[in-house]
């Protein structure tokens, strides 16, 4: 006893009763606080998770959702009293080669590239007057998914977790599917806690244990390896005991414990061979198509925000050809997932996001493409709070840029954050001095789309 009251100095015992539980748990709110995270919806939601579709490299609006006759009357032209002026040298105005028909109650123009697609219409929203404010790929991107056009900042799948945590927690609650070893650059969780970053998953690999690199511990069963989680618990706790206010330390923990987890859960979540017959029909084949599946399997069993990224819609040049093939991969497996989910009752609360990085130009390139356009673009929406069966917004006559009733990148945030009952000028985190949002300081509710 003796020899531990001269090891142990009254700056020590002050230190290590400062490091204690109770020091631990104030640490713990004060940092909750000037994060400004409320793990729960700052409201009643509307939407419980998110599906967003990411056509990477650029759709053309024009030859699928916004018809402009104009351009038909005019080709070959180069407009006047439009500038036109992108970042590469374009030519004259370059009609769309397909027909729209008018769906739904509505008569809602949808082209001819989307026939089975067409027939989901009342369920959507489409918004034919987002702009953003690059015309480069990966700048344009960011500004998408984060509201900068630069790589440091947390995605919105991230904001969405750390502003609402996990549903399921034997699951994670951002999940990005990708197709083959390259995975998505837009699903970072940039400054916010580790636990926020996404999960990617294949799932073009045959078994689940391949989908997930690592899933499973071969080398241990499941009894023991709990035995050995609980071990690795304590000495994490007595570490984080001297070390509060480590948002790492805590990321690694949770990190361990929902990666237990998910050897079981995820081999159920993501077995497609579960499902009936008919539903594989209706889906049909390819790697979006069953992208769509697991996507549609993730938020029946509570996951939060899904990432589902198309990389092959950057037509500089044969669009009428190339545009077609993409629009082929995706037009079964959209009206697939949109009528799978409603039979389910599950698109009441999940909140479906169609859109490109920005769109393309009305003027031709390299002959018979289109350049980049951030300045106009159309972008949809489905379930989740959104009114179906509706327009909104235009581009000038030419589909050039955003007219009439503009959303830009921050408020299509600003109201999927609303449809998931979170305000996001309330939604920070305290980062280098100041507190950042998704939405920095832009940003309003588009209410006219709501339900």
């Amino acid at each position: 006893m003796n020899e531990f009251r001269r090891s142990l100095s009254r700056r020590d015992a002050l230190c290590s009763l400062g490091a204690g539980f109770g020091g631990l748990a104030l640490a713990d709110l004060l940092r909750a606080d000037s994060a400004g995270a409320p793990t729960a919806p700052h409201f009643a939601p509307r939407a419980k998770s998110v599906i967003f579709l990411f056509m990477s490299g650029g759709p053309s609006h024009l030859d699928l959702f916004d018809p402009k006759p104009e351009i038909a009357k005019r080709a070959g032209q180069r407009p006047q009293d439009v500038d036109v002026r992108t970042e590469r040298v374009t030519g004259g105005l370059l009609p769309s080669p397909f027909q729209f028909r008018k769906c739904g109650a509505a008569g809602i123009e949808v082209s001819e590239l989307l026939p089975e697609f067409q027939a989901c219409v009342d369920d959507v929203c489409v918004v034919r007057s987002l702009h953003g404010v690059n015309p480069n790929h990966a700048p344009a991107a960011n500004h998408l998914f984060s509201g900068r056009i630069d790589q440091i900042h947390p995605s919105l799948g991230a904001w969405v977790s750390y502003g609402l945590g996990r549903e399921n927690d034997s699951l994670p609650g951002f999940v990005s599917i990708k197709n083959g070893d390259t995975a998505s650059r837009y699903v970072r969780n940039g400054y916010l806690p580790g636990e926020n970053q996404a999960t990617p998953i294949d799932p073009r690999t045959p078994r689940v244990e391949k989908m997930i690199r690592h899933l499973r511990n071969e080398a241990l069963p499941p009894a023991s390896q709990r035995r050995q989680l609980e071990f690795i618990r304590a000495l994490n706790a007595a570490h984080r005991e001297r070390r509060p206010g480590d948002d790492a330390l805590d990321a690694r923990v949770q990190a361990m414990e929902t990666a237990f987890q998910m050897q079981f859960a995820a081999g159920e979540a993501l077995d497609l061979a579960t499902e009936t017959k008919e539903t594989r029909r209706l889906y049909g084949t390819g790697w979006f198509a069953d992208g769509c599946l697991v996507a549609r399997r993730l938020v029946e069993r509570g996951v939060r925000y899904i990432h589902l990224e198309v990389g092959n819609w950057d037509h500089h040049d044969k669009i009428g050809t190339n545009i077609r093939k993409s629009a082929a991969e995706i037009d079964r497996p959209l009206r697939a997932l949109l009528v799978d989910l409603k039979r389910r009752g599950l698109l009441a609360d999940t909140l479906v996001v169609w859109s490109g990085e920005f769109g393309r130009t009305p003027v031709s390139e390299n002959g018979d493409g289109r350049d980049h356009n951030p300045f106009g673009f159309t972008a949809w929406l489905a379930g989740g709070g959104v009114r179906g069966g509706f327009t909104y917004g235009a581009t000038d006559d030419f589909g050039f840029k955003a007219v009439e009733n503009r959303v830009g990148v921050h408020d299509l945030h600003a109201t999927m954050l609303h449809l998931l009952g979170l305000d996001h000028e309330r939604l920070t985190y305290r980062h280098s001095g100041r507190d950042f949002r998704l939405t920095d300081v832009h940003g309003r509710v588009v209410r006219e789309i709501l339900a």
